[in-house]
C-alpha cells in the first residue's frame, strides 16, 4: 500500500501469532545423486486447478532444497496423524533420515512414504525469493490414491489432530468438501 509505513515486528511475536494458523504437516522428498532427500514442512499449498499447481515453501537454509532443486522433482508426502514420528525425523537434522522409514520411489523417483494420507508428484515449474524463504511452485504430474483417515495437524507449537465435524447440515458440508477446489472466486460458501 503505497504511504503505509513500516512497523518492525519481532519475529517471536509474528511465530506467536501465525501459531494460531492450524496446518497439515507434509514432508518433501526427492532423489539426489547421493540418495534420497526429505523435510518436514507445513508451509505446502494447493495452487492451481488449471494447471494442476501446487507450492511450499523451504528456507534457504534448508540442506534438502539445493537438492530438490538439482532434481528437478519432488514428491509431496502428506501426514496422518499417527505419523508424528516420521514429521519429527524429517523435522530434525540427520542423513539417515530414510533408513527410518518405509518408503518406495515414484515414476520419477522422488520416495513416497508408506503410510502417507496421499501423496503428489511434482516437477519444479519456478521459484521465487521471499524473505528467508523461497517460494517453490510445482507442477503435479501424478496423483496417489487419498486414504482415509484424519491428517496430522500442527498448531501453537504442537502437533494436534481433528475429526470431520458430520454434525454440520449436509449442504454446507457438501460446500466446504469442494473449497480446495472451488473455481468461483472467493465466495465460497
Amino acid at each position: 500500500m503505497a504511504g503505509a509505513s513500516e512497523v518492525a515486528v519481532e519475529s517471536r511475536q509474528f511465530r506467536k501469532a501465525l501459531g494460531h494458523f492450524c496446518t497439515g504437516v507434509a514432508v518433501i522428498t526427492a532423489h539426489g545423486d547421493t540418495g534420497p532427500v526429505g523435510f518436514a514442512c507445513q508451509s505446502f499449498a494447493a495452487l492451481s486447478l488449471e494447471p494442476p499447481l501446487v507450492l511450499f515453501c523451504p528456507a534457504k537454509k534448508s540442506r534438502s532444497w539445493p537438492i530438490i532443486e538439482t532434481a528437478g522433482k519432488f514428491a509431496v508426502n502428506v501426514l496422518s496423524d499417527d505419523q508424528r514420528d516420521i514429521s519429527t525425523i524429517f523435522g530434525a537434522p540427520g542423513d539417515k533420515k530414510f533408513e527410518a522409514v518405509g518408503w518406495r520411489p515414484s515414476s520419477t523417483g522422488s520416495p513416497l512414504l508408506d503410510g502417507a494420507l496421499a501423496w503428489i508428484d511434482c516437477a519444479v515449474e519456478t521459484v521465487h525469493d521471499a524473505g528467508d524463504h523461497y517460494i517453490v511452485v510445482g507442477r503435479v504430474l501424478e496423483l496417489g490414491e487419498p486414504v482415509a483417515g484424519p491428517p496430522l495437524l500442527f498448531y501453537r507449537g504442537n502437533y494436534t489432530s481433528t475429526a470431520p465435524d458430520r454434525t454440520m447440515p449436509a449442504p454446507a458440508r457438501e460446500s466446504l468438501e469442494s473449497f480446495l477446489t472451488w473455481p468461483c472466486g472467493d465466495d465460497w460458501l
